[in-house]
């Protein structure tokens, strides 16, 4: 059977359009930009066969559950409710887009606007958006808003101090946003032990901004961040960046003196696509509110005196205002935020706890695990950890990696690829999937390849 019914019809289609063969259709294009040799692509394939081809490719592919996986460093392997995909899939929230007409949309805006509520008791600020593309673009948004906002006020204008433990990545996205409007990055450096240099924070204050983490990109937690807002002084910006599952058992920053708080999304709702579609979160004390990128839905009262939802604010380079955009962010999150949303609500405050639990347990047994194996070093030691740990190898961290593949072993993520002087570095990862079992395959794996690798 013919599955491209057009097929043929060439001459057809040129003359209801009144011409007589392609050349003539492109005729305006001129001869010196045109390409006369053939593209070198394969043959044309049929529907099925093109079916076929992506099958058998897909099928080569390693399943993240296809064994144990210790792989994070920006994404988890989390676990994602069967409701939420089955409620995500219905049709009010699968084809529902910016609802610029709330008379319509009302039922989308809840469900926003509970998003927001949820992100803002989450993290203790007051203001929620919906939502950044990702953890890195919310980190790079946060910065250029608390320029905006602060810029004119401060001795150090258009100025921002980041913490040195910021993962490359999304320290690539920072420079990207700042580099073309004369943001002056500067980096605070951590102490041998890990920690933050407060002393050297000090030359923060009265700056635009602050931007550390919580873990840091070693999962390492940092009591001392706590103390960071007395040092940097009332007038700096200071923006956190959280592992939101981790928030179910440490203090949400907003009670130790966060003005912006963001965060990867995916935990919550989304598992690890490979990057991408995920979300970020972003939210703000009432002080960058008007400067905030993205979209907010607020609660009022209609004519009748019902509650009603509208977005508040959407300071956005499509809008009638668009001079006065303050992001260039425009691709609907939503579905991808509400399906966070989705999660949240059936975790609930009491669930949200207990998988901070899981994953903090999972993540001790596998550090005192591979702690315990001759010639592992744990960078860190003395530091707390949530979620991912450092470690330093005997070997080649790559070639570790690798000969643990061929044992079936995703061990995790080489840090050379993040710092090039961490060759024999391994950052290891665990979730609320990971098994004890899954831990001994690890240790198995790890030892083997070390003496292997060392021989």
């Amino acid at each position: 059977m013919d599955q491209l019914p057009n097929l043929g019809r060439e001459i057809e289609m040129l003359s209801e359009m009144g011409m007589s063969s392609i050349d003539e259709l492109f005729a305006d294009i001129p001869e010196d930009v045109r390409r006369n040799d053939p593209l070198p692509l394969p043959p044309p394939q049929s529907e099925e066969q093109i079916l076929a081809d992506a099958e058998r490719l897909l099928g080569a592919n390693t399943h993240l559950d296809s064994r144990p996986s210790f792989i994070s460093a920006g994404l988890a392997r989390n676990f994602v409710p069967t409701m939420v995909p089955m409620l995500a899939t219905r049709g009010e929230f699968l084809t529902s887009y910016t609802p610029y007409q709330p008379e319509v949309s009302q039922g989308m805006l809840q469900a926003m606007w509970e998003f927001q509520t949820m992100i803002s008791e989450l993290v203790a600020l007051p203001v929620a958006n919906v939502s950044m593309y990702d953890a890195s673009t919310a980190a790079a948004e946060a910065i250029t808003c608390a320029v905006r906002v602060r810029s004119k006020r401060s001795s150090q204008p258009n100025t921002v101090y980041v913490s040195e433990f910021v993962p490359p990545h999304r320290m690539s996205v920072i420079e990207n946003y700042t580099q073309g409007v004369g943001i002056d990055i500067k980096i605070l450096p951590h102490r041998d032990d890990g920690t933050l240099d407060l002393e050297a924070a000090k030359a923060a204050d009265d700056s635009c901004a602050v931007y550390v983490e919580q873990p840091n990109a070693f999962g390492s937690m940092d009591e001392g961040l706590m103390s960071l807002r007395s040092i940097i002084g009332e007038k700096t910006a200071l923006i956190v960046g959280v592992d939101v599952v981790s928030l179910g058992l440490i203090e949400a920053p907003g009670n130790w003196g966060a003005d912006i708080v963001v965060g990867e999304g995916q935990p919550f709702g989304i598992g690890p696509t490979a990057g991408g579609p995920i979300y970020g979160i972003f939210a703000c004390t009432k002080d960058y509110l008007r400067l905030m990128p993205g979209r907010i839905v607020g609660q009022s009262l209609d004519a009748d005196g019902k509650i009603a939802y509208t977005l508040t604010l959407s300071t956005r380079e499509q809008h009638i205002r668009r001079h006065r955009a303050t992001s260039n962010i425009c691709s609907n999150e939503t579905l991808i935020a509400l399906m966070g949303a989705m999660h949240m609500s059936l975790l609930g405050p009491e669930g949200l706890e207990r998988l901070a639990l899981r994953v903090t347990a999972a993540t001790q047994i596998a550090l005192e695990t591979v702690a315990s194996i001759e010639g592992v070093e744990l960078i860190y030691p003395e530091l707390p950890v949530f979620r991912e740990f450092a470690v330093r190898l005997p070997c080649s961290s790559r070639e570790a990696l690798e000969r643990m593949d061929s044992m079936g072993v995703m061990g995790g993520f080489d840090l050379s690829q993040w710092w090039a002087p961490m060759g024999d570095c391994l950052l290891i990862g665990c979730d609320e999937r990971t098994t004890k079992e899954d831990i001994e395959s690890l240790s198995s794996a790890l030892s083997a390849s070390i003496s292997e690798v060392s021989s």
